[in-house]
């Protein structure tokens, strides 16, 4: 898969900033709306995001196998990407589809124990799931490394 270059929107100050302006960004609006409302907000905005990312790739629809997803966001989000959080593994599990992350923005800086949940990030990877395989799934943050899991897992069961 050939990742297209996207121009610097920032050609100063380049197109990443501080992990520690977006938590404020988080903990602002849930202090506004609760996290309730707080998380439905973060994660509409990141399936938003996810659908984006996956038409700019070139993968919208094109129904990438489940155990290729994980390398494909990987390579958008991950390290040599726009470094949302590491992308480790896809896979399926009766009907559902599982991808696991490591190293997410809504995870970082939080305490073990934190009840922090990757709204974005969940977000994110559910609108890009939804895109490249053009099926609608609900979303959950199963797993979480601030709670004892090895990665932060969302679990998408088709609807």
């Amino acid at each position: 898969m050939t990742v297209t270059a996207i121009p610097a929107l920032r050609p100063q100050l380049g197109d990443y900033s501080s992990i520690v302006c977006f938590k404020a960004v988080i903990t602002g609006v849930e202090d506004t709306l609760g996290p309730d409302g707080a998380a439905v907000v973060f994660t509409r905005a990141g399936k938003v995001r996810g659908q984006q990312l996956a038409t700019e790739l070139g993968l919208a629809g094109k129904n990438v196998p489940v155990d290729q997803i994980a390398a494909a966001l990987d390579q958008a989000v991950g390290r040599g990407g726009t470094r949302l959080c590491a992308v480790t593994r896809s896979y399926q599990e009766g009907d559902t589809i599982v991808i696991e992350t490591q190293e997410t923005v809504c995870s970082a800086g939080e305490p073990l124990g934190s009840d922090r949940k990757c709204t974005f990030t969940l977000g994110a990877v559910w609108g890009a799931l939804e895109a490249v395989t053009g099926g609608m799934f609900l979303g959950e943050h199963t797993d979480c490394v601030l709670r004892g899991g090895t990665s932060d897992k969302f679990v998408f069961s088709p609807l």
